[in-house]
């Protein structure tokens, strides 16, 4: 049995979850994926790729993002945050874009890691809940995901923070897919394992 403490915290973390996710949802408009969404396609029209990269945290929803746009029509590769300045930028080629994520967007590791990646003529899209962090002002678009609680004890492990960066990148993976008129059959070629793998109803 949960202890009485254990479960209060639970229950606080539940109530910030439905203030913080619900708040930020609110905020989000199609518009504001526009400029992203259009330095990827740009980059595409030329050849170019999608890097994810992040530091911590960031870093498990970075390869997250990029197994989720690869499956949608929009193949995408893990950029290890901190490995980048010690020979993994060698994946990137020029003309490429690198989503950096970073809840504070000042993180060491990856300002050095978005350094490395425009030095190697990249573009980056950066993705904080710090609209006035270095990453804002250093990337060539600038997605906002963030929140005033991280909710749970102490108020410190990122919770609420990743809900907000993993829907704003499900949403611009869902902008992206709809350029590429990703259709079931399409889709289901990438999928030939388990049942997302099978043509429902309708689709056949």
């Amino acid at each position: 049995m949960l202890k009485p403490e254990s479960k209060q915290a639970v229950t606080n973390f539940l109530a910030s979850v439905d203030t913080e996710f619900n708040a930020f949802l609110k905020g989000l408009t199609p518009e504001a994926y526009e400029q992203a969404a259009q330095i990827i396609l740009e980059s595409q029209a030329q050849g170019g790729r999608i890097h994810v990269t992040g530091i911590g945290k960031c870093s498990h929803v970075s390869t997250y993002v990029a197994s989720l746009l690869s499956s949608t029509g929009n193949p995408a590769y893990y950029l290890h945050g901190t490995e980048a300045v010690h020979g993994s930028c060698g994946q990137l080629v020029a003309g490429d874009v690198v989503i950096a994520i970073s809840n504070s967007g000042e993180t060491g590791e990856l300002k050095a890691t978005v350094l490395a990646v425009k030095n190697n003529g990249c573009k980056v899209i950066g993705v904080s809940g710090n609209p006035d962090s270095w990453l804002a002002k250093n990337t060539d678009a600038f997605l906002f995901a963030g929140v005033k609680a991280e909710g749970g004890p102490l108020n410190r492990a990122p919770r609420n923070s990743v809900l907000a960066e993993m829907l704003t990148l499900q949403t611009l993976s869902v902008a992206l897919q709809a350029e590429k008129d990703w259709d079931p059959i399409r889709y289901v070629r990438c999928h030939p394992g388990g049942k997302l793998g099978q043509l429902r109803e309708g689709e056949k």
